[in-house]
């Protein structure tokens, strides 16, 4: 019988697109293939867990960096900006990862019908993929064969896969996660404001408001989630979708800048170099030729 990492690679190999990543039929599960040691990769991650299944990778926030192999998984449990880089990767031996993005409506729930305590932990981690875990997510992957299967399994498992993750070793820092008044989750929802409307104008007053804190409570548990400040962290994501408009669209620097709400295309040029450590139109030149 095939195991994880064997549907992992017959899906990717099928279906994985330029930048490596293959969607399935389940909400937020994915799988994702690279075929080399790739370039330094810049992101705003949402809370997720990759179980590597192949290969290497080495994912830093702040200033610290966590490596992580074949049979290891990275927990993400908040909005938090990082920068990753395939280390290990070959045509003869891919890279392959099992992606989730967690649903934290679904955490919520689950944690209220187990009765679970909120404990905190820290918003990236790496432990040993859980076997609960890992099985739930085999029987997801069989499905992707079986259509007719899915509408009636897929939602079942999804939902045993989050359990696992509640109550196994990743549980600490899901579970602040997944608490309707924990830090966590108050400033989560300022972040989906933020991430919906990251071209527009940041009002800190509004933002804290949805986190039902004062602003200046607001911002020292925002710092201390996601590692920056608001204003920060919307730069980041402007930037960040700025470089997917130009490499995926093949969007000019002037339009990609004014389309992620920046007014001035040097203030643009300037604040890319400094994240992505080139200018855009060097950092385009450079990624056309790697690929």
């Amino acid at each position: 019988m095939p195991s994880l990492s064997d549907l992992v690679r017959r899906h990717a190999d099928a279906h994985a697109d330029r930048f490596g990543y293959a969607a399935t039929p389940f909400q937020g599960l994915g799988v994702v293939r690279q075929l080399h040691p790739g370039e330094l990769q810049v992101a705003v991650q949402k809370p997720l867990i990759a179980i590597c299944l192949q290969g290497r990778k080495r994912v830093t926030m702040g200033t610290t960096s966590f490596d992580y192999g074949a049979g290891e998984a990275l927990v993400i449990t908040a909005d938090v900006p990082t920068i990753s880089q395939i280390t290990e990767a070959s045509p003869a031996a891919p890279y392959y990862a099992l992606a989730l993005e967690l649903d934290q409506g679904l955490l919520r729930r689950l944690a209220v019908e187990a009765d679970l305590g909120v404990t905190h932990g820290a918003p990236v981690r790496i432990e040993p993929a859980d076997p609960d875990v890992t099985d739930a997510a085999l029987r997801l992957m069989r499905l992707i064969g079986r259509p007719e299967a899915q509408p009636v399994l897929g939602e079942a498992l999804l939902r045993e896969m989050h359990y696992w993750l509640l109550t196994g070793g990743h549980g600490a820092a899901i579970r602040a996660l997944g608490a309707v008044d924990s830090h966590a989750h108050r400033i989560a929802r300022a972040v989906a404001l933020i991430r919906q409307d990251y071209a527009s104008a940041l009002r800190v007053s509004g933002l804290a408001r949805v986190a039902g804190m004062s602003e200046s409570s607001f911002h020292q548990h925002f710092r201390a989630i996601t590692t920056l400040s608001p204003l920060q962290f919307q730069k980041q994501l402007r930037l960040i979708e700025a470089r997917r408009l130009m490499l995926s669209q093949g969007a000019v620097i002037s339009h990609a800048a004014h389309a992620v709400g920046y007014e001035s295309v040097p203030q643009f040029t300037r604040d890319y170099a400094r994240l992505f450590g080139a200018p855009p139109g060097r950092d385009m030149r450079e990624a056309k030729l790697s690929a």
